[in-house]
């Protein structure tokens, strides 16, 4: 009971630490943040307003549904989920209009790796909606279960009549590598994933004042930002000049594409634009209009590309890649250099084994490993996958804190009873506010010399599998 109590605190304290009081650019679109609460299903969702051709308001809706996330139930020889997904679209500041809709899901599997996946069930509506700003709810309750998740997003239907130029948000669309026939599909997170063949950003254009040619320029930028795993615990504090301390630095930019078009009609018009995937990065899609409109127009859609099955660890590189925090740095080296698939996977397998020796005891420590970077992705990623974080280091070594305790910019995680205890009470502080310009939380460990036996005792728990016995 105090291990569950212990789970669902620190999950509900997560989510109060990395979903309140979220302030947004209305500019800059994001997508909706990983988000995990045990138990609750997991989706992630966008909402863009268009015209279509008929120039009738439309609001495209698409849900994505994590199967990992649902309970299934043996029905026939098949798993089966039972969701009902709800969507609530609202008019604000003076629209009046307001619809739901509900419909029942039945998500079946025969195959018990993928009910444990974090692949999706991809839902998409198109409502019909007069111009106006809405606010979109969609909300997914597990039948089995009875538990619901709700998630928003406000969106923007431009009024064909009215004499002004309007740029939609940005809407990103990935085709991934495996599913060529599937074609590009809206993304709904700020993570792309490094399976993703390409990406597609679609942008809808509204010019309805006569005679005026429309001047169209696009940019994709890739900002300076930090992608290395935290720093041990027992080091020196980063420096403020460092870019694991800045994050991301919006200041330092490098373009990488740039195009111009011209509009010489009114009416409206959907803009392409396709891109091989980018390396592994921040990246930022924006749009300028000049011209026809009094003020010029920006639009922008961010982005970063994270592992190939993020937030997951499937593959021997993404299962080779957290043991930073148990290897020596010329073990890491050595073992990062292996460029084959398989012969990576086997040095991953001969570590384990090396060190815990019991076949049984480490497919349990591998299990409990990797289950908590998967968590640690879903929790605390930000411009990085949530394993190279600091809080994703000390949660990945040493699980869910008892408790936790949060004033403004500083965290403290304890695992012990006496919150003075130095060996077992961890601070953490943010360098940089979040804000519309700044939509991360950046914590870092305060690091201290007197980690070292600290880090050093919690590593030998996992080398000999007695982290089973002890799960801190």
């Amino acid at each position: 009971m105090r291990r569950t109590y212990l789970l669902l605190l620190i999950f509900l304290t997560a989510g109060l630490v990395f979903s309140c009081s979220r302030a947004t650019n209305p500019d800059i679109e994001r997508g909706s943040s990983l988000h995990f609460e045990d138990g609750y299903p997991e989706i992630r969702m966008s909402a863009l307003g268009v015209l279509d051709e008929e120039a009738q308001g439309v609001i495209q809706v698409t849900a994505d549904i994590v199967y990992g996330s649902l309970i299934f139930r043996e029905d026939n020889e098949v798993s089966r989920a039972d969701v009902d997904l709800e969507i609530r679209v609202h008019g604000i500041e003076g629209t009046t209009y307001s619809e739901t809709y509900t419909t029942s899901l039945q998500v079946d599997s025969d195959q018990e790796s993928y009910i444990a996946s974090q692949d999706i069930l991809k839902y998409e509506r198109d409502i019909r909606v007069p111009p106006g700003n809405y606010e979109v709810v969609v909300s997914v309750q597990d039948q089995s279960s009875g538990n619901r998740t709700t998630r928003t997003a406000r969106t923007f239907v431009p009024d064909p009549a009215a004499e002004v130029v309007t740029l939609t948000s940005v809407q990103l669309l990935g085709k991934r590598i495996d599913e060529e026939d599937r074609g590009y599909l809206p993304v709904t997170t700020y993570d792309v994933t490094a399976e993703t063949d390409s990406i597609r950003f679609v942008v809808q254009v509204t010019n309805t004042i006569e005679e005026r040619a429309l001047e169209i320029t696009s940019r994709l930028v890739r900002f300076d930002s930090d992608t290395s795993p935290a720093r041990p615990m027992s080091h020196s504090n980063y420096s403020p000049s460092s870019m694991p301390y800045k994050g991301i630095d919006f200041r330092s930019r490098e373009v990488l594409e740039v195009s111009h078009r011209t509009l010489e009609q009114p009416g409206s018009v959907m803009i392409e634009y396709r891109f091989p995937l980018p390396e592994r990065g921040n990246y930022r899609f924006e749009i300028t209009t000049e011209g026809a409109a009094e003020e010029e127009l920006f639009r922008a859609r961010d982005f970063g590309i994270k592992s190939k099955n993020y937030p997951a660890i499937q593959t021997a590189r993404e299962m080779a890649a957290p043991l930073y925090y148990l290897m020596s740095r010329g073990e890491y080296e050595e073992m990062m250099a292996i460029e084959d698939p398989d012969s990576l996977k086997a040095a991953v397998d001969r570590f384990w084994l090396s060190n815990i020796g019991s076949v049984n005891t480490a497919r349990n420590v591998i299990s409990l490993y990797y289950e908590r970077v998967e968590q640690a992705n879903k929790q605390f990623s930000n411009f990085k996958e949530g394993w190279k974080t600091d809080l994703g280091m000390i949660y990945i070594l040493f699980g869910p804190p008892w408790y936790v305790d949060r004033r403004l910019n500083r965290m403290q995680w304890s695992y012990s009873y006496d919150r003075t205890d130095p060996r077992y009470n961890f601070f953490f502080e943010k360098p940089q506010v979040r804000n519309e310009y700044f939509p991360f939380d950046n914590y870092l460990l305060q690091r201290d010399p007197g980690y070292f036996n600290r880090e050093y005792q919690q590593r030998q728990l996992w080398l000999t599998g007695n982290i089973l016995r002890t799960r801190t």
